[in-house]
């Protein structure tokens, strides 16, 4: 899946980095690097279309000075990136999470993640925070959804924790046959199902009592009734992907579909949050 990158420069910075993400986000980019000078952003290539910026407000304010480049992006391997840069993950000295050239640990639970061409390594402050909420919360005997898996490191965590049962659902071809991979490398096929799809696939699967959902923002509003749908009672719902700025977006559908506000993780601006289905 190739990406089309917009690197903006902004004066002055603040807060016309905060306005910019907070209007891009309305569109179909997904993810967003904050620079020295300003943004980067990123939309898949084929939600891109020629006029994406023409409605974005900032670029046309007398109040800022907006320039930008654009590149086209092929598919980055991950593997080789993290082989060059990866150092472990060390989360409450509980989960090391590490590839498969590191040493093993004593840690409880024990991760090996070899990400190739997809996105989860634990070191995405998402990732991270997701990886918080199933060490702070019960996981055992419950039926897991990992939507949008990445690597499949929510999904095989969450089998580490307890979980009767995972399922793990991703669109990327590449991210379900990684996550295959690393389901195998860690143990965990008995409890771990992959698949390849989006949320519509979700009429065919059972009832969870927990779904873990790290994935951006517009993706989060738009399936979020799908994952209500087949959300036990009293199940649990963990949200990441999207920014501070973004919690009233998200707390506002998640109600209006009857769930129920529980806790909020924050890590350099991104958010994670807990509901509840009443």
């Amino acid at each position: 899946m190739s990406y089309i990158g917009y690197h903006f420069t902004i004066s002055p910075l603040n807060p016309g980095t905060e306005i910019l993400i907070a209007e891009l986000g309305e569109k179909a980019f997904e993810s967003f690097e904050e620079t020295e000078l300003g943004v980067s952003a990123y939309v898949q290539e084929d939600l891109w279309t020629e006029d994406i910026l023409d409605d974005i407000f900032i670029l046309q304010s007398d109040q800022f000075t907006v320039t930008y480049r654009k590149e086209k992006i092929e598919q980055v391997n991950w593997n080789e990136e993290w082989e060059k840069n990866f150092d472990p993950i060390d989360v409450d000295g509980i989960c090391y999470i590490r590839a498969p050239f590191h040493a093993p640990t004593e840690a409880k639970y024990d991760i090996v993640i070899e990400p190739k061409m997809s996105f989860g390594t634990g070191h995405h402050e998402t990732t991270y925070m997701m990886v918080c909420q199933i060490l702070n919360n019960d996981m055992q005997n419950k039926i897991v959804l990992d939507m949008g898996c990445g690597t499949a490191i929510l999904a095989i965590l969450a089998a580490m924790r307890g979980a009767k049962q995972v399922d793990a659902i991703d669109i990327d071809n590449w991210c379900y046959l990684n996550s295959l991979e690393n389901v195998t490398r860690n143990n965990c096929n008995n409890s771990v199902n992959v698949s390849e799809g989006d949320a519509s696939i979700l009429t065919n699967q059972p009832k969870y009592d927990v779904i873990l959902a790290n994935i951006n923002r517009n993706i989060l509003l738009n399936d979020m009734d799908k994952y209500v749908a087949c959300m036990n009672d009293n199940a649990e719902i963990y949200f990441s992907g999207f920014y501070n700025e973004d919690i009233t977006s998200i707390t506002t559908a998640a109600e209006k579909l009857g769930l129920l506000f529980e806790n909020k993780l924050e890590r350099n601006n991104w958010v994670s949050l807990k509901f509840k289905k009443q």
